[in-house]
């Protein structure tokens, strides 16, 4: 257990504020978040064109070269032959002069080419749809996710208040003994007591200086467990447990959760994918429209080079007949998503419903044992008085004294065991509901502070 001055006393609300900014599962759900945004503006990136620059080196066997006797179809005939050679060889003239080469040997280009889809059957549409999706599923990922901290850090923090409660009352019954078998020595010592019944007090009073030690022991786990939580050394409780008879009714709870649990809308974003993935796989059935268009940054000098143009730029069609990525098939698959999406909403909707009547009872449990107790308690404080002195008087055994204080301190761990219930199921049912910013008003307007 931590002394005064190693303590850093944090409020409730404190220690929530710190979860929120030093907790790493909260950090990386964040960065799920940023990533999904970050892929939706990519995927805009989709309705725009593609170009490429590019360049190429190509090395023939031979060069292209065009003979110019093959263009005359008379070139070709026997007697032709007969007639052209004798006046080839007159002028000089070998059959290779007729033969003027299209291009080089080695063959270097340069172009920018573009590519601009104008209709894809609506796909693009789709995945943007899907990526916005996504967006809203890691944004209710990331609210599961402080709801789940908040439940926990309401368990731990008042864990370590319940633990307090539970070793103060210890103590007090240690002191309590401790004076009883101081009473019990100078009883025994005058002789108005047998040693028994001074054994008898030294036996309780050890028992209970060793039940103190252990729950000391439990109270430092719960105080780590605090402190590795909030990543702050020291840090302890500034909040009692308490008790508010004004519960928030069942009913409004209920429906508010049905409302804006981020359970029920994460399966509404994985819904809204799957109906995009429907929307996709049935454009692949859709014909393609796009703009294509070329420009030549670089050509050798040949004859194929001057007449190739410098540029086009065209608008083209593709129809798809057969493919192989079983379209039929994926549209069937992204039909039973959705419907597995549908069933999961409706067992998701009962569950919750079934999760905060029972999380409500269990809250007004808490506090109606805590209120019921309140009699017992008191009595137990009574009769351990009353113990005292009879045991002064000798009208009372030793053991009769070390039972009403054991009974006065079981009564003070359940009422403080309730009051924790009390709390926990209100912070659960709060979180639920996604009203956590209003646990304040229920922990001070109105409420009963629970201290040993």
């Amino acid at each position: 257990m931590l002394t005064p001055a190693q303590a850093q006393s944090l409020s409730f609300s404190q220690a929530w504020s710190t979860v929120l900014q030093q907790d790493e599962g909260l950090a990386a759900e964040q960065a799920g978040v940023d990533r999904a945004k970050q892929l939706r503006e990519a995927a805009k990136a989709m309705y725009l064109p593609k170009v490429d620059l590019g360049a190429s080196y190509t090395h023939l066997d031979k060069p292209v070269e065009l003979d110019m006797l093959d263009l005359n179809p008379i070139a070709n005939h026997p007697e032709f032959g007969q007639i052209l050679g004798p006046v080839m060889q007159a002028l000089q003239i070998g059959a290779s002069d007729f033969v003027t080469p299209l291009t080089k040997q080695n063959v270097v280009t340069s172009s920018v080419k573009m590519l601009w889809p104008l209709f894809v059957g609506g796909r693009i549409d789709a995945a943007q749809d899907i990526r916005q999706a996504q967006v809203l599923e890691a944004q209710e990922q990331l609210v599961l996710k402080q709801q789940a901290s908040f439940e926990s850090l309401s368990q731990t923090y008042f864990g370590v208040v319940l633990a307090a409660q539970v070793v103060q009352t210890k103590q007090e019954i240690e002191q309590g003994l401790a004076h009883h078998l101081d009473h019990a020595r100078k009883l025994e010592a005058q002789g108005q007591i047998a040693k028994v019944e001074r054994l008898s007090a030294q036996s309780a009073y050890d028992r209970a200086r060793i039940d103190t030690q252990k729950y000391r022991r439990s109270l430092e786990i719960a105080e780590l467990a605090l402190a590795r939580m909030l990543k702050l050394k020291g840090a302890e409780p500034g909040n009692p447990l308490f008790i508010n008879a004004k519960m928030p009714p069942m009913d409004a709870l209920v429906q508010e959760t049905l409302t804006v649990h981020p359970g029920l809308k994460l399966l509404a974003a994985k819904k809204q994918q799957a109906q995009g993935l429907i929307k996709l796989e049935k454009g692949k059935y859709a014909p393609e429209l796009f703009l294509f268009g070329n420009y030549n940054l670089y050509e050798d000098d040949s004859i194929t080079s001057s007449l190739t143009p410098d540029w086009l730029v065209g608008v083209g069609v593709s129809m798809p007949l057969v493919s192989r990525d079983g379209r039929s098939d994926t549209v069937q698959a992204a039909k039973s998503a959705e419907l597995q999406v549908n069933l999961l909403q409706a067992k998701t909707r009962e569950d919750l419903e079934l999760l905060v009547e029972k999380t409500w009872r269990e809250a007004a449990q808490g506090m109606e044992e805590y209120q019921a107790l309140d009699s017992t308690q008191q009595l137990a404080q009574e009769n351990v008085s009353l113990r005292d002195k009879a045991f002064a008087q000798g009208l009372s055994t030793s053991l009769d004294v070390v039972d009403a204080r054991n009974q006065l301190a079981g009564v003070k761990t359940q009422r403080a065991a309730a009051a924790y219930q009390y709390v926990v199921s209100l912070a659960r049912l709060l979180a639920l509901s996604g009203q956590m910013n209003s646990f304040n008003q229920y922990q001070y307007a109105q409420a009963t502070e629970v201290r040993s």
